[in-house]
């Protein structure tokens, strides 16, 4: 098994590596899995994302807040086998609180220039993913789960 600081740092290296992931919701009974341009948000504990109000995405997310969020870390090597890992954060999708909005639509627009006139249009709302926990899978034989509170541990 491996020790928390280590999965913290992967974790960390890869949510400031990557802008994209695939965020998965339920509705009605239904699967639906969406690619979300995304900002790590309070460290690790929120992923920020931006929708618009009219999509399944948005509608799934008022009727079951509970979603996964994986990114992918892996790269093919020169033989076309995979190498890396993939981080799966798993927690409740809400609206982004209107105390955190600014901070969270500037840190957003950071990462994500380009997406300006799309997270500022008045159908557009911010999303914060409050994780509860990320699973690390390196191999079929080396997965690891961690709570947000476990990754804090010095």
């Amino acid at each position: 098994m491996r020790h928390p600081v280590t999965d913290k740092h992967t974790i960390q290296q890869l949510l400031r590596a990557t802008g994209f992931a695939i965020l998965a919701t339920e509705g009605a009974g239904q699967p639906h899995a969406s690619l979300i341009a995304v900002t790590p948000f309070q460290g690790w504990r929120q992923l920020v994302f931006a929708t618009y109000r009219d999509t399944k995405k948005y509608r799934n997310l008022l009727q079951n807040h509970r979603v996964s969020v994986l990114v992918d870390g892996c790269k093919a090597s020169r033989g076309g086998e995979q190498e890396g890992f993939v981080v799966t954060a798993v927690g409740k999708a809400q609206d982004i609180a209107a105390d955190q909005h600014d901070a969270a639509m500037q840190a957003h627009l950071r990462r994500h220039p380009d997406l300006t006139s799309f997270v500022q249009s008045p159908d557009c709302v911010l999303v914060a993913v409050a994780v509860e926990a990320y699973q690390v899978v390196r191999s079929i034989d080396d997965v690891t789960w961690w709570t947000v509170d476990a990754l804090n541990t010095p």
